[in-house]
């Protein structure tokens, strides 16, 4: 491809970009969400480390010589089809139609091109998983002063401030005596009011996850992400290279939990 070619394709690109991920974009997208995505999220959050596992393993195999059977696994979609990634991947395969149409696109075969656009939709799903995970941890330094990763290492905090409100409020003598006898003598957990308010804040935190586009988008189109992203994804179609690689944003969402579960760990074992 030319260098003139090379410079519309990506005008094209940046046109595109700001676009539909720009604040405006990003608002019009999301209604997309606003149905049955909100019952999918949940479901797809439990997918993840499912997900990340089916492709570390058609990487492990494509590196062993059993391309067939690492590219049989690296298409298999784990994840349910939302409605809101059925967009993106609509607007990315227009985007490329489109490029095709001026001369300036990668002309790969269809099924190439809707497979790595799934892809990106997919890595963008990371994302805002990755976005999540900032604003859990945020919210611990600012309510607990300390590191929570993760809705495990926040379960923990929320469930003792349950507890001690509801401990205090059914206090026989009244609340304030109630607060003093409970600084004095603290409430005990029990492990399922643990477990149970860490799942209201697994569900929670997929439904924000479902929207946490809405502030990673607009950041990711000044940041050039989302730009760099889709040509690198142009770059892979007109090399004709399969989406066999592992992006570092999946990667990057699952440190994430990782760290969540070592932590809670450590702090158990302390």
């Amino acid at each position: 491809m030319t260098d003139d070619a090379l410079i519309r394709r990506r005008v094209a690109v940046s046109r595109f970009v700001r676009d539909r991920y720009g604040p405006r974009g990003t608002w019009r997208l999301h209604r997309a969400a606003m149905g049955w995505d909100l019952l999918r999220a949940p479901v797809n959050v439990v997918l993840s480390p499912v997900f990340l596992l089916t492709r570390l393993l058609a990487w492990v195999l494509s590196r062993l010589g059993a391309g067939r059977a690492g590219g049989w696994l690296s298409a298999r979609r784990v994840f349910l089809p939302s409605d809101l990634g059925r967009i993106i991947q609509t607007d990315l395969l227009a985007l490329i139609a489109d490029l095709d149409a001026q001369g300036i696109g990668p002309n790969a075969p269809p099924q190439a091109v809707r497979h790595q656009a799934a892809a990106l939709a997919e890595t963008r799903n990371a994302v805002a998983e990755i976005t999540t995970s900032l604003i859990v941890l945020l919210s611990g330094w600012l309510l607990f002063n300390r590191a929570t990763p993760g809705v495990i290492s926040l379960a923990g905090p929320l469930a003792e401030i349950r507890a001690h409100a509801t401990a205090v409020n059914d206090f026989l003598l009244g609340d304030t005596l109630g607060r003093a006898w409970y600084w004095a003598f603290p409430v005990q957990l029990s492990p399922w009011q643990v477990v149970l308010t860490g799942v209201a804040l697994a569900v929670a935190g997929s439904l924000v996850t479902t929207f946490a586009g809405l502030v990673a988008d607009p950041v990711q189109v000044w940041a050039g992400t989302h730009r760099r992203r889709i040509l690198r994804l142009l770059s892979r179609l007109d090399r004709a290279e399969p989406a066999g690689e592992i992006e570092r944003e999946h990667l990057l969402a699952r440190a994430g939990d990782l760290s969540d579960a070592l932590l809670m760990l450590w702090r158990n074992l302390r």
